[in-house]
């Protein structure tokens, strides 16, 4: 029987940084990764984990739920200087491209499937993906609110196709309505996405009428 709680970290990912002025985007810091991880250790939670290499995810796997065209806006990044940066990341609602975004958001993709395998092969019983950029905002062909590919939507994907699950459920704990993920699954009956979020009649980021409670797919 699988025993053990799995950790994915890759300290890489905190590399993903604004080079600029943004106040939309001036709380998304390296720090909110690498201070989890350091809180983790302090409480001596780290060495009690099954620790498991992230890796990058492949253009296969990013493509089970996000357009080419998005994929390849999200590789042309890792060329361009700062000015060329700012511009394509004004095309999105609070977001910010770096020279290794793309990298780093493979990374994310790439642990978040570590743990479905490690899960589901057995090697562990539950676990945790410490990764960065973010994804529940992030849609088919647009990045959104920090997140750039939706990692647990991909993740879903994954183990349907390899794994062969009929049924799975997303629980989404974030202060933000994960309207990227509902976006993705809200015609899909073998996901049921569920998001208890802050909504503030409509006037908390996202700001969405779909992130009202009597949003329902199908």
């Amino acid at each position: 029987m699988a025993s053990g709680t799995a950790l994915i970290y890759d300290e890489e990912m905190t590399t993903h940084r604004l080079l600029w002025s943004d106040p939309d985007c001036a709380i998304e810091v390296p720090e909110r990764l690498s201070s989890s991880y350091e809180q983790l250790k302090s409480y001596h939670l780290v060495e009690r984990c099954v620790l498991v290499p992230a890796r990058e995810g492949s253009e296969e796997e990013i493509l089970l739920v996000h357009s080419s065209e998005h994929l390849e806006v999200a590789k042309s990044t890792q060329t361009m200087n700062e000015e060329e940066l700012r511009r394509v990341s004004g095309n999105y609602d609070a977001f910010f491209f770096h020279p290794n975004t793309y990298r780093c958001a493979r990374l994310a993709v790439g642990a978040t499937l570590q743990l479905v395998d490690a899960v589901m092969s057995g090697k562990v019983c539950n676990g945790m993906a410490l990764v960065r950029p973010p994804g529940h905002h992030s849609q088919r062909n647009a990045a959104n609110g920090f997140c750039l590919f939706n990692n647990v939507a991909i993740a879903a994907e994954y183990a349907k196709l390899k794994y062969g699950l009929q049924r799975i459920l997303i629980v989404d704990w974030d202060v933000h309505h994960g309207q990227g993920t509902q976006y993705i699954f809200e015609e899909d009956p073998s996901v049921l996405y569920f998001s208890w979020h802050r909504y503030e009649h409509q006037e908390f980021w996202p700001s969405l009428k779909e992130s009202d409670y009597d949003a329902v797919g199908l």
